[in-house]
């Protein structure tokens, strides 16, 4: 009698499960299947980032020169916008557990605020994430590219407390204009109905032009040596380099050039970054609609807050995937 009484009391907690542990309602189990089914192409995805970086690894970019920016803020700020970004995320996740909670109470008004907490949090997300790219895309110091693909940047030695630090220098402060007849191929002025990739700031000839008049320039490659630093090349072999073998002068990030490094370190970046910003966005419009429908009663009318619950799986599983992507792309 006792043991059956325990049991009845058991099977009404929400996480009991009792004598039916698998008595989920068709809406979450379907829900936990596309969860998983997310999360091995997730998987994929980071997997063969993590094969190719272990491919070229003495190329690859270091993240703590690539994403250094604040908005409203100039200088150098490693990693600091970006774990802002995560810190969002992250307590978005603890609001939707918090709305998720007060619709197990049938509390109306908590869940409404939660919900509008979670939905703050992952258009701030979006937002930042949006931000990031276009910065990245436009870039900040410049770089060439050599006829092997390598990427040759820019700087010279500074004292900072004591200590010489190679200091990245923007094309920009140093480049010397040449005058060309080159012109960007239109319509109108070249073949019918092809048109031609914009022109770069400057030609492989100026950027030489300009390292030749200043002495204090040396060119860094893109080949990290013994100590996790970029190679910085002699003054001679930056000439040497920027003559013989510069192709190309590149400016920011695309799926073509990365004036970073590697191209395929940007593809990489997109894509992954890219694909997760459309869940958490996707994950922010269906918040909006579950949001709208606590206001107008919807879930408290049919006495169950369970969609609620549904969506906030899917939060915290994209709340999750950025975990790995932050550690994959930022931190390792």
């Amino acid at each position: 009698m006792d043991t059956t009484v325990a049991n009845t009391g058991t099977e009404g907690k929400t996480w009991g499960g009792g004598n039916r542990p698998m008595g989920s309602s068709y809406g979450k189990l379907m829900m936990w299947f596309f969860i998983v089914s997310d999360a091995l192409t997730f998987s994929g995805f980071l997997a063969a980032y993590g094969f190719s970086r272990f491919k070229f690894i003495g190329e690859w970019p270091i993240a703590d020169e690539v994403f250094t920016h604040v908005p409203f803020f100039h200088g150098n700020y490693p990693m600091i916008y970006v774990a802002f970004m995560t810190f969002i995320l992250i307590m978005s996740s603890v609001t939707m557990v918090l709305a998720v909670d007060a619709g197990h109470h049938m509390n109306k008004a908590k869940v409404t605020l939660y919900m509008f907490l979670t939905i703050i949090g992952g258009a701030i997300f979006v937002g930042s994430q949006a931000w990031e790219w276009a910065t990245f895309i436009q870039g900040d110091y410049g770089a060439v590219q050599t006829k092997g693909g390598n990427i040759l940047q820019f700087g010279e030695y500074v004292t900072v407390d004591g200590e010489e630090k190679f200091k990245r220098i923007s094309i920009d402060d140093f480049a010397v204009t040449e005058a060309s007849a080159r012109t960007e191929h239109e319509r109108k002025n070249g073949l019918w109905f092809v048109d031609e990739a914009p022109l770069p700031d400057y030609t492989v000839s100026e950027i030489y032009s300009g390292l030749a008049a200043n002495s204090n320039i040396l060119v860094r490659s893109q080949l990290i040596n013994e100590e996790g630093e970029k190679t910085v090349l002699s003054r001679e072999e930056s000439l040497k380099q920027i003559k013989e073998n510069g192709k190309l002068v590149v400016k920011g990030a695309n799926l073509v050039v990365n004036e970073y490094g590697t191209s395929l370190f940007a593809d990489f970046f997109f894509f992954i970054t890219g694909f997760h910003g459309f869940h958490v966005f996707s994950g922010v419009v269906i918040n909006i609609i579950i949001f709208f429908n606590v206001v107008l009663g919807s879930y408290e009318r049919r006495g169950s807050y369970e969609m609620v619950e549904k969506v906030g799986l899917y939060w915290h599983f994209v709340d999750l995937v950025w975990v790995f992507v932050f550690t994959f792309f930022y931190l390792v």
